[in-house]
């Protein structure tokens, strides 16, 4: 009998997306009155408004035009997560140049040496860095290139590629699940809601500094175990494949050296790095302006190597091309959004929240916003996009149950940033864990306890808040 083997990433995708279609049949259509927040430069939605609206379901063309859509919209002629995708292919072609110097592996053989015995330490340390990565700016398409590079490092400490992954995507994820001044969330749920965004700043300062103790704590813990016998690892049977894919364990002492030219190249592709943080962080670039900086980037590291025209095109599209699976894996994701918008079943699943929550005691008012919060993130995974649907409505329900409205904020940013650690609607989440190979289905199983753990301390956190205020 051959054995069941879990689907990939694009079937589970696929199936979403035909399963949020079946739903366009069932849920009636309807449709808030939009109004235009100025502040925002955005319509939203206003309460007490919805009503029904006439159905669209989606049939089977719409779900085969779904991936496509989620990357540039045919009907309306708006781009949907095609300058994402495009940011990974040229992410790719520069880490392609970039590896084909060889400067990354002598730069991991040089870490390894420094590190000898204490590799562990860099868990805290990287995910502190991401973790203030989400908490000031909401971290997350920018957090893609770091897979890649933080991969190779953590398999060559012996650990595995979940390490690297999780560094990554549970550091940034906690920082955004405790935003403090955050403008894709924090401050966009606030304005939204009608409050300063420093209401209520302490209270998340606490949740982000709990939670990230409890991430690394259970990242290390892992790293450490699997270091101690490579078998405990959830991709043991992948070890192997991935060592031969990031590292060139073959390589000899000469082509690990710590030459001068790799040495520029390093500076030169930290310096990559620093100018995308400034650049998201201060000016508000986005995927264009920091694709260009990859591009440049790519171009001038391929010089100072000394590579000819042919080399460094082809190296390029050699590295985009190791890449392309996961662009494609982005636009999938986006189309279980739009499914849901064009089956005008969106607007009708937040009624559906606002009723829920109408007349609620404060504590239990609390708990199920954030677990309304939580479902509609899985809908919804983008944070600055829920925060819009979702904040005019919910935040003024908040004064007939007597709790303060940064409350609300909390819950959303909390809800929204622990489903966006495991939800399949994300691109960030089927992206970094393709670029680090992970197997879905296996970081949902590894990090399901966790998410379990955080998710009791946020309600009793939250329920308390309200209690108390």
């Amino acid at each position: 009998m051959r054995k069941f083997t879990f689907p990939s990433a694009y079937t589970i995708l696929l199936i979403l997306i035909a399963l949020v279609a079946g739903l366009t049949w069932v849920i009636p259509a309807g449709q808030y009155q939009m109004e235009m927040n100025t502040t925002l430069n955005k319509s939203v939605p206003i309460a007490g408004t919805w009503q029904p609206t006439t159905p669209h379901p989606q049939g089977l063309v719409d779900i085969v035009l779904a991936p496509g859509d989620g990357l540039y919209d045919h009907k309306t002629y708006q781009a949907g997560a095609i300058d994402v995708a495009l940011f990974i292919l040229v992410i790719g072609g520069f880490l392609g140049v970039v590896n084909k110097t060889g400067a990354i592996d002598a730069g991991i053989e040089r870490v390894m040496q420094r590190l000898k015995g204490r590799e562990e330490w860099m868990i805290p340390i990287l995910m502190a860095l991401f973790a203030a990565g989400g908490t000031i700016y909401g971290m997350t398409e920018e957090s893609l290139p770091f897979y890649s590079l933080l991969v190779p490092v953590m398999l060559a400490a012996r650990f595995d590629s979940v390490v690297a992954a999780a560094t990554v995507m549970l550091g940034a994820g906690i920082g955004t699940l405790g935003s403090t001044i955050n403008p894709f969330a924090t401050v966009i749920a606030s304005n939204a809601a009608g409050i300063s965004f420093t209401a209520g700043i302490g209270f998340r300062l606490v949740i982000l500094l709990v939670g990230w103790l409890i991430c690394v704590l259970w990242v290390m813990r892992y790293a450490v175990r699997v270091r101690r016998d490579p078998s405990k690892s959830i991709v043991a049977d992948l070890l192997s494949e991935h060592r031969a894919f990031f590292l060139n364990d073959h390589a000899d002492d000469s082509s690990r050296a710590f030459t001068p030219v790799r040495k520029v190249i390093l500076v030169l592709f930290a310096v990559a790095f620093a100018v995308m943080i400034y650049g998201v962080a201060v000016r508000g670039w986005w995927m264009a302006e920091i694709s260009g900086v990859f591009l440049v980037a790519a171009i001038v590291i391929g010089l100072v190597a000394r590579m000819s025209e042919k080399e460094l095109s082809s190296t390029f599209i050699d590295g985009a091309r190791d890449l392309l699976g996961v662009a494609l894996i982005i636009g999938i994701a986006r189309g279980i959004v739009v499914v849901m918008d064009n089956g005008m079943i969106t607007h009708s699943i937040l009624h559906a929240a606002e009723v829920t929550v109408t007349g609620l005691s404060s504590a239990a008012f609390i708990s199920v916003m954030f677990l309304l919060e939580g479902v509609l993130s899985f809908l919804v995974p983008s944070s600055s996009g829920l925060a819009v649907l979702t904040m005019p409505i919910l935040a003024p329900l908040a004064d007939f149950s007597h709790i303060s409205r940064d409350l609300v904020v909390t819950a959303y940013q909390s809800a929204s940033g622990l489903v966006n650690l495991i939800t399949p609607t994300s691109a960030v989440v089927m992206g970094g864990l393709a670029i680090a190979r992970v197997p879905y289905v296996r970081w949902v199983k590894w990090i399901a306890p966790l998410l379990l753990l955080l998710m009791i301390l946020l309600i009793a956190a939250l329920s308390l808040g309200a209690l108390l205020g």
